[in-house]
């Protein structure tokens, strides 16, 4: 049952949720005005390249433009008056939330005492939140290394020369959207489900409901095997006798094996069907080498792995699809 709105008031006012708070307003509005900027900028290309004539004389940026301006924009003192003036407001808004809003300094630690819900800082509770959903090793090492190697990659697989230095959506319209959906769709949801969601126990409050610590729950997971009776009876007539007792393990982990690779297979055609979807996506790829676009590949793939084992964590009650002595997945 939902209750009422100040639980969500309680957990908004947190000193600790504050740039949680500021994120949910912030991102959109950046997302937006990037948009906006690039939807103009997209205009305006649009525009020259129909006018051959008027692309060599028509000034192009968006911004109006006076013929008695300079040519050259000097960093001094454009660009630094302008970085000081931001380096002030940034100055004062960080003097004005030090002064009204108390430091989350709590006693010293005790081994006795933990909180409830024991949290990690906000920039780290996607990560968190990950944990729910993949072993270990997974959330905490497998995961956050193809971010960064990722991340680090993008300037080596990404072949399209267009849009650097300018904001433009039709040219970047495939990087625009995997960044969205890593960044905006996955990271910061994941964040918000461990500030305003995850509750004592780290169990799944709504936002208006009262978090109860005593509320206990009985929540059943299984693993894809369990769903399709895999015990491994056939595997024990052809296996060896030294291997008969393990024949369940062995059945799971063969079995595992088949949606793994349908799902990578599949992901992957879907992400390729999407890249070559239109004549200038298809230039780019073209651009492209085979590592570039195995690695590409790989890195779209494991990340829509994430929303997958979300929904089926939360509507199949799916623990695991593979499960076998060394890792599960």
């Amino acid at each position: 049952m939902l209750g009422n709105w100040h639980q969500l008031w309680v957990i908004a006012s947190n000193p600790d949720n504050v740039p949680v708070v500021a994120l949910i307003v912030l991102v959109p509005f950046f997302t937006w005005f990037g948009l906006r900027q690039a939807k103009a900028n997209d205009r305006l290309i649009e525009k020259l390249e129909k006018d051959p004539e008027l692309a060599r004389t028509h000034h192009r940026k968006t911004q109006p433009y006076h013929a008695s301006w300079q040519k050259e924009v000097h960093v001094w003192p454009y660009l630094l008056r302008i970085e000081l003036l931001a380096a002030i407001v940034v100055t004062v808004i960080l003097l004005v939330w030090a002064l009204t809003v108390n430091a989350p300094l709590e006693e010293l630690a005790n081994a006795t005492i933990t909180m409830n819900p024991a949290k990690a800082p906000w920039y780290f509770l996607g990560l968190q939140e990950m944990l729910e959903y993949f072993d270990p090793w997974i959330a905490g090492v497998l995961m956050p290394t193809f971010i960064i190697l990722g991340l680090m990659a993008i300037p080596f697989i990404d072949e399209n020369p267009l849009g650097n230095g300018y904001y433009t959506y039709k040219q970047r319209r495939f990087a625009i959207w995997t960044f969205l959906a890593g960044f905006e769709g996955m990271w910061l949801v994941l964040t918000l489900i461990g500030t305003f969601i995850r509750g004592p126990g780290f169990m799944w409050f709504w936002p208006t409901q009262t978090w109860d610590p005593d509320r206990v729950e009985f929540l059943t997971t299984r693993n894809l095997d369990q769903m399709f009776g895999v015990n491994g009876k056939w595997l024990a007539h052809i296996l060896p006798a030294s291997q008969q007792p393990y024949a369940e393990l062995w059945a799971k982990g063969l079995f595992g094996i088949i949606p793994v690779g349908l799902y990578m297979v599949l992901a992957a055609w879907i992400f390729y069907k999407i890249i070559t979807s239109t004549p200038f996506s298809r230039k780019i790829f073209s651009r492209m080498s085979l590592l570039q676009f195995v690695v590409m590949e790989l890195l779209l793939v494991v990340m829509l792995s994430l929303p997958i084992t979300f929904f089926m964590r939360h509507l199949l009650r799916i623990k695991y699809v593979w499960e076998t002595p060394w890792f599960n997945l």
